[in-house]
């Protein structure tokens, strides 16, 4: 399964290893993923989400079913 954070959408990024001697290399800038259960009370089930840890403390303030109402809103979540 790809890198990318079901909630907010962010993914792999591309840039440069830097030498000193300046030296430049291509690197991966990876998002910090977990993958989580939670339990939705509206639907009465479970749903696991692969999301990074800014979602994480979005989810925490405010709740599970408002951060996939803005996910879908914004076409990352189906």
């Amino acid at each position: 399964m790809s890198k990318i954070c079901q909630l907010t959408g962010k993914k792999v990024m591309t840039g440069n290893n830097v030498s000193h001697s300046k030296r430049r290399t291509k690197r991966k800038f990876l998002p910090n993923l977990i993958t989580k259960k939670f339990y939705i009370p509206e639907e009465d089930r479970y749903v696991t989400l692969k999301i990074s840890a800014s979602s994480l403390r979005t989810i925490n303030k405010i709740g599970i079913s408002a951060a996939m109402k803005k996910a879908k809103e914004q076409g990352f979540l189906k």
